[in-house]
């Protein structure tokens, strides 16, 4: 991991002022004990709301109601790559286990989140339309500028709904572009793809080499 280079996201000009209006809220959450990756952090939270045009407001609504999820504005502070439950999971778990880590992840309705740097929403399909195993990722929805999210609670709730997989917990968080999105996508892909064909082996064969389609291997 140390072999890759990150270069911390910017936070947009909305985060100025937010220490000159702190609200009790991180305060309560500086006090934790030391938090899973479930929970966010005084740090996370100021970096969440300095994606919002309103920063006040949802200061205030967060200190009312802490855990409500709230809605934020995407291509600012961070874009959101949007794709099915069961392949986030193992493009995290690639991110993680042969990559640079992730940034921010939140699930929600059967969906994985994946906080991005700005701008990937914009560049990931085209890199993946240009990828001979782009097609073998399945639908994914980018969220940028003039899209919004859901984000889950600044702490867990009860009720099912949006939650965090991995919390926010700094003001810079760093996040993922699209070349790093693209390399995990491609590996989940073909990872994938060759469990698939050894599953489809008929042991009624000679070692199946007939079998199975190779022309997606490289």
């Amino acid at each position: 991991m140390s072999t890759w280079l990150r270069e911390e996201t910017p936070l947009s000009p909305a985060h100025a002022d937010v220490d000159e209006r702190r609200p009790d809220l991180y305060r309560r959450l500086r006090d934790q004990a030391p938090h899973p990756t479930s929970q966010v952090t005084a740090d996370g939270a100021e970096w969440l709301v300095s994606a919002s045009q309103y920063p006040a407001s949802t200061l205030a609504l967060w200190e009312a109601r802490p855990a409500a999820p709230a809605v934020l504005p995407c291509g600012t502070a961070f874009d959101v790559v949007n794709v099915p439950a069961i392949f986030g999971r193992r493009l995290l778990d690639r991110l993680w286990e042969e990559g640079p880590g992730s940034g921010p992840v939140a699930a929600h309705l059967g969906r994985m989140l994946l906080f991005t740097a700005p701008g990937t929403s914009r560049r990931l399909p085209a890199l993946l339309g240009w990828e001979e195993w782009g097609d073998a990722v399945p639908p994914m929805l980018c969220h940028g500028v003039g899209d919004a999210v859901t984000i889950p609670p600044l702490v867990p709730a009860t009720t099912d709904g949006p939650r965090w997989v991995v919390a926010p917990d700094t003001r810079t968080p760093w996040l993922p572009g699209p070349e790093v999105l693209l390399w995990a996508c491609v590996r989940v892909a073909r990872a994938t793809s060759t469990r698939d064909v050894r599953v489809s082996i008929s042991p009624d064969t000679d070692e199946g080499a007939n079998v199975y389609d190779v022309s997606r291997r490289r």
